[in-house]
Formats: structure tokens, sequence, C-alpha cells
């Protein structure tokens, strides 16, 4: 049976299990429907247990509470790092036992007795740290049975909820890891991969009871600046910013030419800002925008993939990135604002890109912009919600200011709360929360206490303006929406604890060199086709810890020996990273599996793997910009002059514009296959930094267009 018709049985099957009825539903309703059976179909983290009977939905709504509760405490009142750690991935374990059923199509009102055994042994298994802390340190890692047992039970807890919410690519990944510590000494010795043999014990207690395995520096940034910016996207949609973006991007790009597919691209971009999820970003802003690019006369192959390579682009969008920028800074060293800055350009030439393949395709098919009755006022908007903007303005200035993201992401969830209350109102108190930023401590208590008179004044005033089952709800959805990433990350600690202890990383590397027969290009290719084989089913956060401990140490190595250093320099260490972490999130809009795309097809009624192709040719950008950041990293505004960086961004947005012509057989005209050709070449040379590539890349674009222009205006004379 044919992907197309499985995925249609797939869906009737869903809507039949779930007694719906279709008659009668507006298009809205439906296309709002297909977005919910697109989450169940391929967002594993939405398949949880949500029909459980009143008492159990409010046990399960307690913990979930009270595991945000906890980790707003540990962020402000800090406690050893292992056993927030070991705490955080207690509460993980036991509420994915709890939520998600052990295999699909099993029942969604009940939770079987053996997932509440499964999630009393986690508590068990993890909380086991806290409880004999003072034991465990006084051992100094002389592990007697019962650790080796506790950490046995532990790994396979993890897997095996690795396996309900994230899938079971990544966990047969870790078991190969695992395999290989411990039966890698049995290769040949002498091989390039053989090491020394490593017992039982000692790999058990290795990875659950040091901070080199699973407790590792992937749950840690889980426990601290993951859940908090996740919990902040939470609090930012219960305020109805969503919603706002997709009204903004109407009243910015409505009218132009294919409007709604512009208004797609710009919405989804703007909530990447605050989300990290290619699908349900592709789910949350596709339907609106998708049944729009319909209405207006896009295919829907063409509308899913623009919804998909859009919104998957919303992790590489800062100020909030995918969860695997925040490994990147830990992992690396590199502050996290600096990142974020570094990504800026790239970010920008990814969506230009797909603007511009927006705008071809529309010209080329002559289709129009939305009617002006349907676009809002920018003014009005603005007025009556633009205050729902500020968190993530004053979270913007908090992470500009050097400060740490934790206290960014509490900063802006504070801000959100009194955005939401006060409205315009909260310029004073934020204001006063800014006066305290930059003064001394006598001064910040002053204007502290005055934000804070300043606030009750108004809510009395004004009374509460927000349910306050809303912050509940953003609380509980917060806690839930992490489970996946939290997984992932104790997964990729198994994998990086597998690397350290066999010392497989450096011998990866060497192999990888050795194949590309030390070529730059060849290295950064091979590694491209790794991070998007993983990313068919291994979690951004997953997919990053690998290729960056495999795979980046090769390509900054080569980068280091080409320019005759003796180390690496933070633009060296900055672009390899950069260049894994992009080719592990495209993964997701990368056909055969596509994830995103996927999505998008489901809501928008189109086959998913011509989604996916049209969603790769709509993304070149992606493939692209990260290759030329390695080679010469201007792009990543680090050491370099203002003119430099203007002169690049210009060069390669004309490029993007030559390229992205070029793919879809248009700019001024109709192209043929030599102008198609001369088109995406001179691109290149364009979006390659240096003055000779881009006066040669220039000239061509011009001729192109030139003679295209020429050709139009003899058909409009005869």
């Amino acid at each position: 049976m044919p992907l197309f018709k499985k995925k249609e049985k797939k869906e009737r099957d869903l809507l039949k299990a779930a007694g719906i009825d279709t008659t009668g539903m507006s298009a809205e309703e439906k296309a709002r429907l297909r977005a919910e059976i697109a989450m169940e179909m391929y967002d594993k983290e939405s398949s949880y247990r949500n029909k459980l009977p009143k008492n159990l939905k409010i046990f399960v709504g307690l913990v979930l509470l009270g595991f945000s509760l906890f980790q707003l405490w540990t962020s402000i009142f800090t406690i050893p790092a292992q056993l927030l750690r070991a705490y955080h991935l207690c509460f993980v374990l036991v509420l994915v036992f709890l939520l998600f059923p052990a295999k699909k199509g099993m029942r969604k009102d009940m939770i079987p007795w053996y997932d509440w055994l499964l999630a009393l042994a986690a508590m068990a298994v993890t909380l086991y740290i806290p409880i004999r802390w003072d034991y465990l340190v006084a051992i100094r890692g002389i592990y007697n049975t019962s650790e080796t047992v506790v950490g046995i039970i532990g790994i396979l807890l993890i897997m095996e909820a690795c396996r309900r919410v994230v899938g079971i690519p990544i966990m047969v990944i870790v078991a190969a890891f695992l395999a290989y510590v411990m039966f890698g000494h049995m290769l040949p010795q002498g091989s390039l991969f053989a090491h020394r043999q490593i017992s039982l014990d000692r790999a058990a207690n290795f990875m659950f009871f040091t901070t080199e395995g699973v407790f590792g520096t992937p749950i840690g940034v889980s426990a601290t600046y993951i859940f908090l910016f996740i919990l902040f996207g939470s609090f930012l949609e219960k305020t109805g910013v969503g919603k706002l973006f997709i009204d903004l991007a109407n009243a910015i790009a409505g009218k132009r030419v294919g409007g709604p597919a512009k208004v797609a691209v710009i919405a989804s971009a703007l909530e990447g800002t605050v989300s990290g999820s290619s699908v349900a970003n592709t789910v949350g802003s596709g339907s609106f925008t998708i049944p729009m690019m319909k209405k207006l006369g896009y295919k829907p192959e063409f509308a899913g993939a623009v919804e998909a390579a859009a919104s998957t682009g919303g992790q590489l969008m800062p100020p909030i990135m995918g969860a695997a920028a925040f490994l990147m800074a830990e992992t690396t060293g590199i502050p996290y604002s600096r990142v974020v800055l570094s990504a800026i350009i790239p970010a920008i030439l990814y969506f230009s890109g797909i603007l511009i393949s927006v705008h071809h395709e529309a010209r080329k098919c002559g289709l129009r912009g939305m009617a002006p009755e349907d676009i809002p006022s920018v003014k009005h908007l603005f007025s009556e919600r633009g205050h729902l903007l500020m968190p993530l303005a004053f979270m913007i200035y908090i992470l500009g200011s050097g400060l740490t993201p934790t206290y960014g992401a509490l900063s802006a969830i504070l801000t959100s709360l009194i955005v939401h209350s006060l409205q315009w109102l909260s310029l004073v108190p934020i204001g006063f929360m800014l006066i305290a930023l930059n003064l001394g401590m006598r001064v910040q208590l002053v204007a502290l206490a005055a934000a804070g008179i300043w606030l009750l004044i108004c809510l009395v005033r004004r009374r509460l303006g927000f349910d306050p089952r809303d912050i509940v709800d953003a609380l509980v959805s917060g806690a839930r929406n992490v489970l996946a990433v939290a997984v992932a990350c104790a997964m990729a600690g198994m994998i990086v604890g597998s690397v350290t202890m066999t010392g497989l990383g450096l011998k990866f590397a060497n192999a990888l060199a050795a194949l590309a027969g030390n070529n730059l290009l060849l290295m950064m290719f091979f590694t491209m086709l790794a991070s998007i084989f993983l990313g068919m089913g291994v979690p951004t956060t997953a997919n990053y810890l690998i290729t960056s401990t495999i795979c980046a140490p090769a390509i900054i190595s080569m980068l280091v020996a080409r320019q005759g250093l003796t180390e690496a320099t933070l633009a060296i260490t900055m672009s390899a990273h950069l260049f894994v972490f992009y080719f592990g999130i495209i993964a997701d809009i990368t056909p055969p599996v596509a994830l995103a795309a996927m999505a998008g097809a489901a809501i928008a009624k189109g086959e998913p793997f011509r989604t996916g192709v049209n969603a790769t040719r709509i993304a070149i950008g992606a493939f692209i910009v990260p290759y030329i950041f390695v080679l010469n990293p201007t792009m990543l505004m680090i050491d370099v002059n203002f003119v430099d960086v203007i002169s690049t961004t210009l060069t390669a947005l004309i490029g993007m514009y030559a390229v992205s012509g070029g793919l879809a057989g248009f700019v001024q005209d109709k192209c043929n296959i030599f102008e198609r050709v001369l088109l995406v070449a001179g691109g290149l040379c364009m979006i390659i930094p240096g003055y000779v590539t881009d006066l040669i890349g220039l000239a061509v674009v011009a001729l192109i267009i030139v003679v295209q222009l020429r050709r139009v205006k003899r058909r409009q004379v005869a």
C-alpha cells in the first residue's frame, strides 16, 4: 500500500477510535482536527494518556505541578548538581511511565499495574543517589554489588522510557554503544576500535553513579536551562503570543505576492523564537497557514513543505534556539549569548531563502496576496496586543547583558505574568526591573521595592488580568513538554559515557579523517550525511551530542592544521559545532523520514514524500550556509568588523535569491536549463565570502536578470 494511502487509513482509524464524525465541520475545524491527528501520528510526545479518570488526572497533574515548582525552586536556591540531576530524572521517569502507554493503540483512560511498578522502581533507583549521598561520597567510587544492581536497573528503565516517549532508533543506538563498551575488547588486538576489557560492575557504576554518564552534562542542561525555557514557552502560549505572531505575519506580508506562504514563513520564524520542536511548530502555525495557502492556489505538497521548512528553522532562530543550543554552550564552554549572536546571520539567510523560494513560486504560478479585508492593521495589533512581546524583548536584553540563561528564563517567566495581568501598564514595573539590573545593591532593593508596590497597586485597581488556572496549566504543560527532551538527554549521556570510557571519540575522528583523506570538504560531507542519517530517528539533542562528540573534533583538528594553529580558536570551535547542529535539525525535513514534512503533509492532505522533497528544495540555504561559515566564519560575527559583516550578509542574500530562483526555475521569467545552472552557480559564488567570487557571482546573476527582463519586455510588446 502506498505511503499516502497508509497515512489516510491511519487518520481514518484515529478518527474512528475517537468517535469523531467530520460531517458538517467547517474547513477551519477540519484543519484543526488534522493538526491534532498529525501530532498524534508524528510527535510521540503528544501520544500521552489524556483521558484518565478525574482522580488519576488530578494525581498526575499534581506530580507535574510539583515537578515545575521544584525546578523553579532549585533555579533560585541551588543544590549539588548530581542531586539536582537525580531528582530531575526521578520526576521524568515516573511521569513517563504514568503518562505514556507501553505501545501505540493501548487505552489512554487507565494506568496499568505494571506501569505503577515501573514508576515506583524508577523512583527507587533515582532517589538512591540523594538518599545515600553521604555514603556514596564516602566510598569514593569503590562501589558494591547493590550499586551495580541499581545502576543496571536504572539504565534499563531509562531505555524503556526512551522507547515510549522518544522512539526505538535512539534506544538501538545507545544499546550499540553499550555493547561496544562491554565487548569492544573482543575485537582483534591492534585494530583501531579495540579497547581494554571493561567489567560489568565498572560500566554500570560509571554510567549511573558518576557525572560522566546518565547524570552528565546533557541531563544537567535539561535540569537547568532547557526546563526553564520550555516552561517560558508554555507561559507565552497561555498569553496568546502564538496567535499574535500569525496576525503580525499577516499584517506584514499578507498583501504581498503569495501572501499566505510568506505569512507561514514569518509566523514560524517568530514562533521559533519561543519553541524548539519542528513538529509542534509545524502543527501549531500550520493549522492556520496551510489552509490559507491552499485557498490561494498553492499545491498541497508545496503548502505543507513551506510550513515544515519554516517551522524546522525555528530551532535555528535566536534568541531561544533548540535544546541542543544550550548543550552546545555547556559542552564547549562558549556563553549562550555568544552562540545566539553567531547564529543570527545564518538564521536570517535560512529564512530569507525560504521567503525567496516562496516569492519565486508565487510569481511563477501567478498567485496574488490576501484580500485587504482579511489583513489586520499593524498599528491596531500593537496597540491591543503588542505588550505580549515584552517578555521576549526583556529576555533578549537579559541574555545580551551577559547574565545567565537561567536568570533570563526566570525573569522572562515573571515578566510574562506581569504583562498578562497589567498589559501596557507593565512597562513601569519592568522599567524598575531593568534599573535594578544595572545599579548597585542598595539601589536595586529600592527599585525592586518600587516595582513591587506599583505592581500591587495595579493589581488592586485592575484585579487579576488572568485566570490563576492558566498559571497552573502552564506549569503542568511545561513539565509534560520537557519529558521527551530529558529522556533523550539521559540517553545521550550514556553515549557520551561510552565514548569517554573507550576513547571512541578520538578513534572515530581519526577514522573519519583517514576516510576523507584529510580533505576538509569530504570530512564535512561525511559529517553532514551522518547527522542527517541519525536525525531520521534520533532527536536533535541526542543527534548533536553524538556528532559533536565524534565528528566535530575531526573538523576542528583539520581546521586547526589548515590554519597552522596550535589550538582551536573560538571561531573554529563555533563553526564546527554549529555545522553539526544545523544538519541534525534539517533531518526533520529531509526524506525519506522527514517528520516535520510528514506533519505538514497531513494537514495539507498532500503526498508526504513529495512534500519532503519540496521542503528540502525550499530550505536549500540550510544545506549551503553551514559549509560557508566553516570555510570562512565571517558570518558568525567573531573577530570581524561591521563592514565585513554587512557586505557578507548582503552578498549572501543576493546569492540565496539566485540559488532559490535557479531551483524554482523562475526569477523574472521562467528559466531554461542553462539559466537555472548559471543562477545556482552564480548564487553559490556570492554566498562564498570573498570579493572575487562575489564579483563573478554578481555579474552572472545580473546578466541572467537582464536577459529575462528583455525577454519579458519583448513578449509584452508582441
